[in-house]
């Protein structure tokens, strides 16, 4: 059971968090210092140390944030796919646009994970962090696609984990195109879904 230091230290990190989406929603990573993310969450620089190192940190555990809530929506709605029988000759492309319309994908989380990628090619250290996050995120892709090839009614002609690295590469060149295209977020997760279905087709066995 959780002490009221713990629930008060995991409230701070959350607002923090909520503050440091919203500055970035109006200024960007770079101007999302963390004066600013403080400020927004009325809080002072010693509670922003003692939860966080540094910016980087933040940024990477609020992008760790959006991808786990992302896999969450999604491995519930695989699941219900799953135990409903919802595979047996389903459509790829309908399938995928169903499991993508359970997403959160938005055009905020596009330009916060394009800018943070974009820090990750610039600083050597920020890029392994980055790195080893995503690996995690498409461990965890791959986990829900083995699930639905373990019901035999979905093979594919590569592994789970190649499926998952080839799903996360279409995703998010789909995603960044369609952003700066000026799609809504209903829009983005057409056309992220749309992308998917079709690459889904191809890895079919």
């Amino acid at each position: 059971m959780s002490t009221p230091a713990t629930r008060s230290r995991e409230n701070t990190r959350a607002r923090l968090l909520d503050a440091a989406a919203q500055v970035f929603a109006e200024i960007g990573l770079e101007g999302a210092t963390v004066e600013a993310v403080c400020e927004r969450a009325g809080f002072t620089r010693g509670a922003f140390y003692s939860n966080f190192e540094s910016k980087d940190e933040l940024f990477l555990t609020l992008a760790a944030s959006v991808g786990e809530s992302r896999l969450a929506a999604v491995r519930e709605r695989v699941s219900m796919l799953v135990g409903g029988g919802a595979l047996d000759d389903c459509d790829p492309v309908e399938l995928v646009q169903q499991i993508m319309d359970a997403g959160v994908d938005d055009r905020l989380g596009v330009m916060m994970m394009s800018e943070i990628r974009i820090r990750a090619l610039r600083d050597p250290a920020f890029g392994a962090a980055y790195i080893a996050q995503e690996d995690e995120m498409i461990s965890g892709i791959a986990a829900i696609i083995r699930e639905v090839v373990d019901t035999g009614t979905f093979p594919l002609r590569v592994g789970p984990d190649e499926a998952a690295r080839l799903l996360m590469i279409a995703w998010e060149g789909t995603t960044v195109r369609r952003a700066m295209a000026g799609d809504d977020d209903e829009r983005l997760r057409r056309s992220g879904g749309a992308a998917l279905g079709r690459l889904v087709e191809l890895l079919r066995a």
